[in-house]
């Protein structure tokens, strides 16, 4: 079946269906898990849509704008509507102090960066705050987009004393395996997560749409001895993480 045919309005459309825009989204859903829409396919001209579906061009509109926060069409500038590829969700343990590239490594996943910031700062407030240190003091702070199997997943922002990272640059994959090369090792964290919807230049380095869903968590992370050896803030991509948490009476 073509997609202009799966698309008719015949098959699906119906007065007691609900509002339109919503029987269209679900149509094209089904039109995506089913592979009648497939990965990197674009989709009909809004207008042609419009046409095709017996609907207006407002209610077309809003349909794909809900896929796009969806995260299952992607707008391109100049080209139209295309079905994107399907994202590999991940499941999280948030019981394991574990680092990003050791967390992909384990699902047989390369990773990459691609680093925003990176070297030796004035601390800003909340990370003297957090780091208790001094005013005044010096950090060293890491910001970088990480990718796993080509596809951006996260950005990460860690802040360090710099007597435990005095070097930032030596930060190329895994920041806590350079921490445990120097015997500055976390041993135990405090997280809080929260929901989010990400700002236009986030969306944008994360392969989102604006507003699209996404996770942020923040990371205290405390060495052996008791000391705050870090803070990281990370954003990751709502429609690729599922964060699982072990509950025992």
């Amino acid at each position: 079946m073509s997609a202009v045919e799966f698309l008719r309005p015949d098959a699906w459309l119906r007065d007691s269906g609900g509002p339109r825009y919503v029987q269209l989204r679900r149509r094209l859903e089904e039109g995506i898990e089913t592979g009648i829409l497939p990965p990197n396919s674009s989709l009909p001209p809004e207008r042609e849509l419009a046409e095709i579906t017996d609907l207006s061009r407002v209610t077309v509109r809003k349909a794909i704008h809900e896929l796009v926060r969806e995260g299952l069409i992607e707008q391109r500038q100049g080209s139209g509507s295309f079905i994107r590829e399907p994202v590999l969700r991940m499941e999280q343990s948030l019981s394991r102090l574990t680092s990003f590239t050791e967390d992909m490594a384990r699902r047989g996943l390369e990773t990459a960066s691609r680093w925003l910031e990176r070297g030796v700062f004035m601390a800003a407030q909340d990370e003297t705050d957090a780091l208790d240190l001094p005013d005044g003091a010096q950090v060293a702070r890491v910001y970088r987009l990480r990718e796993a199997g080509g596809r951006p997943m996260a950005l990460e922002r860690a802040a360090l004393p710099l007597d435990l990272l005095p070097n930032p640059i030596e930060v190329t994959t895994s920041l806590y395996e350079v921490l445990g090369r120097l015997g500055h090792r976390p041993v135990r964290a405090v997280q809080k997560i929260s929901a989010i919807n990400l700002g236009p230049a986030e969306a944008d380095l994360l392969g989102v749409a604006e507003g699209a869903a996404g996770l942020r968590i923040e990371r205290i992370s405390f060495l052996e001895s008791g000391r705050v050896a870090e803070l990281t803030r990370s954003l990751y991509r709502g429609d690729a993480y599922d964060f699982v948490a072990e509950l025992r009476l």
